[in-house]
This record gives structure tokens, C-alpha cells and sequence, in this order.
């Protein structure tokens, strides 16, 4: 009787034996590799905050690598095969390119943050009215190129909004994105600048908020793109960051809350 329950023991045992080596090779092959995160060049140093405050010691998952660039650049790298696990874009219209044409996991756009603009002087003295602050400046404005930038479309809708676009539009300096934007109005090389609200509160500079009806939304939206060989990171990053606590973590980062994008539209 013995003898039999041993065998039946051991067959019991190795039977089991090859599941348990497959899920621990899951498992370790899960943890090997870090994420890659493609993030916008405006989000990145907001992404690196949260993730040092919400994710320590790796709570939620490896520590991930994060590439900046333009949202353009990112979505030209992807098409090209690049391989990111997640693309956190600057807006709307290339992650739902990508999940168009299947190169991202279906069901996983999200939006995660609202752009906000501010006009910012580094000289300061600016009119706290955002009209007569416009109207004032007889100098070059710089703003992010409309036609490739999300916060530079955006710029051109406040302007058009406020009828100053026919005033500016001869003298407009234009950045190829919403950081370059930002470094010439802040080394004073324009006088004046629409630029990003989260990079004002980054740096503890104060502008002039621009409310959020003057345009469209700057719906910052992210996929999970399909090639990726750690979708289960993936989720729980993607989880983490559209938790409550990271969401009033960006807000107060100075992007818009989604209740206020609501309330205007």
C-alpha cells in the first residue's frame, strides 16, 4: 500500500514538475526586461515625478526606461518597428493611428492628461488680463508650430479666439515643439510665449493660465503597443497612472482636470 501511494505521489510530482517550470519561466521572463515608455517631450518630467512618488522600489513594476522625443518622432520610430511597450503622445490623433491600423492592443487608448497653456514672460510684468496682455505686446510671440504641435494648434485656436491672429501672425516665432518653445521664451530670445502650464509649475514660474474653452482640448492619449512582450507591466503601469492618486498628481502638475475639459465643453 505503501509503495503504491509513493508512486502515485511521484507521478503526481512530475506531472506537476513542467507546469511549475512554465509559469516560473513566465514569471522570470516577465521581470527580466524593464518597460519601455515612449512619453511625449512635455510629459516626461511630470512621468519621472510620478513614477519616483508611486512606484518605489518597484512596487508595481520594474523601473522603466522612458524615451523623449516629439510626439512625431515617437510615431515615425513605432511605424518603423521601434520597440516600446507603451506610447504616452502629446495628443490624440497618433495613438488612434496606431490602434487603427492594429499596431496597438485593442481597448487600451486612454487619454491621461489634459494640456493647459499659460502666456509667460521670463522678464515677467505681464498683465494678469489675458487680452490686454496680448494687446499690449508689440513684440515677437512664440508658440509652438500649429501645424505639427498639439499645444501649437492649440496656440493658434486662442489667438484665433481672441481675433489677435492676424496681429501675430507676421511676427510669430515658432518652436518645433512646446519645449523649444519654452527655452526661447525663458532665455529671453522672445519677449513673450504660449507655452505649456506644467512646464511653469515645474519651474516654479508663474504666467498667465489661459482658460481651457479659448480651444480645443489637448487630449494627451496613450496606447499599449501590440508587439509588446510585457503587456502585464504594461497594464499595471497603465493602471497606475489613470489611478485617482496619479491623476490629482498631474493636475496639480499643471495639466488640466478632466472635470474642467467637461464643464467647457
Amino acid at each position: 500500500m505503501l509503495a503504491s501511494i509513493s508512486t502515485r505521489f511521484l507521478l503526481i510530482a512530475l506531472l506537476m514538475l513542467p507546469i511549475t517550470l512554465v509559469a516560473a519561466k513566465d514569471t522570470a521572463s516577465e521581470n527580466e526586461a524593464p518597460l519601455r515608455i515612449a512619453v511625449a517631450s512635455n510629459f516626461a518630467p511630470t512621468l519621472k515625478q510620478l513614477l519616483a512618488r508611486y512606484n518605489p522600489n518597484q512596487k508595481h513594476f520594474l523601473s522603466p526606461i522612458l524615451i523623449a522625443a516629439s510626439s512625431g518622432t515617437l510615431f515615425l520610430q513605432i511605424e518603423h518597428g521601434a520597440t516600446f511597450d507603451v506610447f504616452l503622445s502629446a495628443d490624440s490623433e497618433r495613438p488612434q493611428l496606431l490602434s487603427t491600423s492594429g499596431l496597438a492592443m485593442s481597448g487600451s487608448l486612454q487619454t491621461y492628461a489634459f494640456g493647459q497653456l499659460a502666456l509667460w514672460s521670463a522678464k515677467g510684468n505681464i498683465d494678469s488680463d489675458l487680452l490686454v496682455a496680448l494687446s499690449n505686446n508689440k513684440q515677437r510671440l512664440a508658440i509652438a508650430n500649429p501645424r505639427i504641435a498639439p499645444y501649437g494648434k492649440a496656440a493658434k485656436q486662442v489667438l484665433e479666439s481672441l481675433q489677435r491672429w492676424d496681429d501675430y501672425k507676421g511676427r510669430l516665432i515658432q518652436g518645433i515643439n512646446i519645449g523649444q518653445t519654452f527655452q526661447q521664451t525663458r532665455s529671453q530670445a522672445v519677449n513673450l510665449g504660449i507655452v505649456s502650464n506644467s512646464q511653469l509649475v515645474l519651474n516654479n514660474f508663474k504666467g498667465v493660465l489661459i482658460p481651457s474653452y479659448l480651444h480645443q482640448p489637448i487630449k494627451q492619449q496613450l496606447v499599449i503597443l501590440k508587439h509588446s512582450k510585457q503587456i502585464a507591466q504594461a497594464e499595471r503601469f497603465v493602471t497606475l497612472l489613470m489611478s485617482k492618486q496619479a491623476q490629482q498628481f498631474i493636475t496639480e502638475s499643471g495639466y488640466a482636470s478632466s472635470n474642467e475639459i467637461n464643464t467647457n465643453e
